[in-house]
């Protein structure tokens, strides 16, 4: 088990940090509303250890458009937002619910660089070819997420899906899904968010072309119809 100590000098989180990163993972546990069954002591580790392994990218890391898709309680989304103050972090969430809670964790934080979107990915037209991260944490497998991301993100900026150990056949359909978005998978990145923690990789795609202009299809049409294939 992590202490925010620990973390936050892993991370080099400053003192207002690593107090904004504690309010936030209090709210999680106060909160009867929080959309999140981990909660209390595990939640430094498998909810914000988990966030803050991006910072192992360079990309993340000097980051100023990051977007959050499927925000749902905050993780990465608010706790990258923490991480990378000079970063504008858009979490993007459908369930009004869950942006409720979203907008509290932020106000009650004081976070100033992140605001919540009300929307699906596939509609958030207002952020398309802006965004240098899109992040997604357990979200949908990787040929969806491709098509979320792909048409949020500028040339050269990145999608990265925290994931476990991905089957074959969701990899190879990630493959086509990205080749057909001008997306390129990079090698995953290993990742040890806590002591203890089961395998665990961030999967990372570059964009290298502009995204076909017939992308995003409507809302839904990424699962309902999955580009590469089911996986």
């Amino acid at each position: 088990m992590s202490t925010l100590a620990e973390l936050a000098g892993r991370w080099s989180l400053h003192d207002d940090q690593a107090r904004q990163l504690g309010v936030v993972l209090e709210l999680l546990e106060q909160d009867q509303h929080a959309p999140s069954s981990v909660r209390g002591e595990a939640a430094l580790d498998v909810h914000a250890a988990d966030s803050l392994t991006a910072l192992a990218l360079d990309d993340v890391r000097t980051a100023t458009a990051v977007a959050d898709i499927g925000a749902g309680a905050g993780f990465p989304g608010i706790v990258l937002a923490i991480a990378l103050p000079a970063a504008a972090v858009t979490l993007i969430e459908s369930v009004r619910r869950k942006c409720e809670f979203l907008e509290r964790s932020i106000e009650v934080a004081g976070i100033t660089n992140a605001r919540v979107v009300n929307a699906r990915a596939e509609d958030w037209s207002a952020g398309a070819g802006a965004q240098d991260v899109v992040t997604a944490r357990a979200v949908a497998p990787l040929s969806v997420l491709c098509e979320y991301a792909a048409p949020l993100l500028r040339l050269d900026g990145i999608l990265v899906a925290w994931k476990g150990e991905v089957a074959a056949d969701e990899a190879a359909a990630g493959e086509r899904a990205a080749a057909l978005l001008g997306l390129r998978s990079e090698e995953p990145v290993r990742s040890a968010p806590y002591a203890g923690s089961v395998a665990h990789r961030l999967y990372v795609c570059r964009k290298i072309a502009p995204t076909p202009a017939r992308f995003p299809r409507r809302a839904g049409m990424a699962r309902k119809r999955p580009l590469g294939g089911a996986g």
